[in-house]
């Protein structure tokens, strides 16, 4: 038999009995990773950017060295909400992350390009092979938990991920629509097909509080992400608010000096499902 090329859609071979964690690459030789966590979404546009954001922050204040790889390539957002705007440096055999003002370690094709603004016209297997470099070729030094940034749905990136990297679990983001159980059930059922867990959803934009009175206002219609979590057998982590606030602390790069405490079960959470790993 040819050596596989992981490229499962030219491949004849039947491979259903192959563990999708054998697929799985290497680190940079002196990375030392501890938990890796992927941040997913079944669509784009449910600020899946901003809860790895601010999973990150969460984690950092409670002690954890943290980093985050941005593996949405074409739709990089990480350096801007930590208003990193220098280079990545490297060598012949490592690229270094850079870190952000609180210690976070960062990597982003952003901060690889010339100028941020440089759109990313690949195809997909050249932005898949850059995920994988994120990986083996970064150095990632004494990190508790690493949080991956993924690119929306269930294609050739995220796969990409879902086989390359020893995720120790995802965090399903979404946000209350009609469509949150289609999208959830694609992601969950992606996992489960990779075998890696599920450790809970995140639903985005549930609502705005009411600066007056503090009465929530569901913006987008009532939730129903605990009867949907419910019939995946899964955790609601959080539900966050659509707050003007943390917006413009993204836009203005300041992100950690956002002070929220929207993460704290969240954080629990993960940390309860990860640590006998």
């Amino acid at each position: 038999m040819s050596e596989c090329n992981h490229d499962c859609s030219s491949c004849s071979s039947n491979c259903s009995d192959r563990d999708p964690k054998s697929f799985i690459e290497k680190p940079h030789p002196d990375s030392n990773i501890k938990k890796v966590i992927g941040v997913v979404s079944g669509k784009g546009g449910v600020g899946k950017s901003m809860v790895t954001d601010l999973l990150a922050v969460a984690f950092s204040r409670k002690g954890y060295h943290c980093g985050i790889m941005d593996a949405d390539i074409t739709g990089p957002s990480i350096p801007k909400a930590f208003g990193i705007t220098e280079k990545a440096m490297g060598n012949a055999t490592t690229i270094f992350p850079v870190k952000s003002k609180k210690n976070i370690d960062i990597m982003s094709i952003n901060l690889l390009l010339e100028n941020e603004t440089d759109p990313v016209i690949w195809r997909g297997p050249v932005i898949a092979g850059t995920v994988k470099q994120f990986w083996t070729d970064v150095l990632w030094e004494n990190v508790d938990y690493l949080f991956v940034d993924m690119p929306p749905g269930t294609g050739d990136v995220p796969l990409t991920v879902f086989q390359s990297l020893p995720l120790d679990g995802i965090v399903v983001v979404t946000t209350p629509q009609d469509l949150v159980s289609m999208i959830v059930g694609k992601a969950v059922k992606m996992a489960e097909m990779m075998n890696i867990p599920v450790l809970g959803i995140v639903e985005n934009m549930s609502y705005v509080e009411c600066p007056d009175c503090g009465k929530k206002i569901s913006v987008f219609g009532e939730s129903h992400v605990k009867e949907i979590a419910a019939q995946y057998d899964l955790l609601v982590l959080s539900q966050l608010p659509i707050n003007p606030n943390l917006t413009a602390a993204v836009d203005a790069g300041a992100i950690e000096d956002f002070e929220f405490n929207y993460m704290d079960d969240a954080v629990k959470i993960i940390e309860n499902a990860v640590q006998g790993d």
